[in-house]
């Protein structure tokens, strides 16, 4: 069972900190195209600071702030925009995930448009699935029962 962190260090701390590493992958998720990382490693650090605000404030905010609603439609979103983007290219007479068939009129790189669009459905299905784990294991408390 995850209980609130009552040391105010790792509090303040965590609450310094979380906006800094969802900011940093925000920048990982939409530079994945041209940098090293991408949707997964991206969607890993957002995952990683959801986590990190369950252990220092504990399971109930962490409920507040990331619902099981909220983790599903976000799981499935980033599904749906991943498959969306890799099957428009189909319907266009091109070839699935080819994203220089999008039709993005007047944009020079539709292709790494069509890559970013890909990277933040993975970095959002990632992120999803890694806050919707860590709920799932802090609703067993230590005698093995179900907490909720």
């Amino acid at each position: 069972m995850i209980d609130p962190c009552e040391n105010v260090v790792v509090r303040t701390v965590s609450r310094m900190i979380i906006p800094f590493l969802q900011l940093s992958a925000l920048y990982v998720i939409t530079h994945g195209h041209y940098t090293p990382g991408g949707g997964f490693q991206g969607g890993v650090i957002l995952g990683a600071s959801f986590i990190l605000l369950g252990i220092a404030y504990g399971r109930e905010e962490l409920r507040r702030r990331m619902s099981i609603r909220t983790v599903t439609a976000l799981a499935c979103a980033g599904v749906l925009l991943y498959s969306g983007i890799g099957a428009l290219p189909l319907l266009l007479s091109g070839a699935y995930l080819d994203y220089g068939a999008l039709p993005i009129a007047g944009v020079p790189g539709n292709r790494s448009l069509g890559i970013l669009g890909i990277e933040i459905g993975v970095g959002l299905c990632v992120m999803a699935i890694m806050a919707g784990i860590f709920r799932a294991l802090a609703a067993f408390d230590t005698t093995g029962g179900k907490d909720g």
